[in-house]
């Protein structure tokens, strides 16, 4: 017997009273307006969401909110703005000094902002070391909450996926809100 099972043992014959679990309702918030709700979260989370009009041009929205940016990453057809394609480089390594990277989400969750991120790229290290982030997501494919989210993908097969929610940030350090400590320290979700 492990040493494991043999706790698991100690515990099960030394516990004298046993309690039911309790019956748990969980609280599953929707909303009308799930586009509305996923901006005002982007916006709390401190990220910025951008819905594209009708004709509106990704890249235009790209170079309007980052004009100076001169090394772009995007493996995505239809990004013109990029600069070099991530999928094509020999390493991870490669992706460091990376400004802006325009990734594609699956689907996105209003109530928090998060979007699932499914690796797609060679290097999942592109989702976390671009100072910035475009996430390009279609609008159709907004749930309202977690619960929802996770019934999107509880029978998916992923080697890595991630939810991100606006910049990374973090207040660990001395209780200073420090801003891309573990990823992006700017994202743009751009709803098409």
């Amino acid at each position: 017997m492990s040493s494991r099972e043999e706790i698991l043992a100690s515990i099960r014959k030394n516990t004298q009273k046993r309690f039911e679990y309790p019956e748990w309702e969980i609280n599953t918030t929707t909303y009308p307006d799930v586009v509305a709700k996923f901006c005002e979260m982007t916006r709390t989370v401190g990220g910025e969401a951008f819905i594209l009009a009708k004709n509106g041009d990704v890249n235009d929205v790209i170079r309007r909110n980052y004009p100076e940016a001169t090394r772009i990453a995007s493996d995505m057809d239809g990004i013109d703005c990029a600069t070099f394609d991530p999928d094509v480089l020999d390493n991870a390594q490669e992706l460091d000094g990376t400004e802006v990277a325009v990734v594609a989400g699956s689907f996105g969750v209003a109530e928090n902002a998060a979007v699932w991120i499914p690796q797609n790229v060679k290097y999942k290290a592109l989702y976390f070391i671009a100072e910035k982030l475009v996430i390009i997501l279609d609008r159709n494919r907004l749930v309202s909450n977690m619960h929802q989210a996770y019934e999107q993908i509880k029978n998916e097969k992923y080697e890595f996926g991630t939810f991100i929610s606006g910049p990374s940030k973090t207040a660990d350090i001395e209780q200073a809100l420090v801003m891309g400590a573990h990823g992006a320290k700017d994202v743009l979700v751009i709803l098409t």
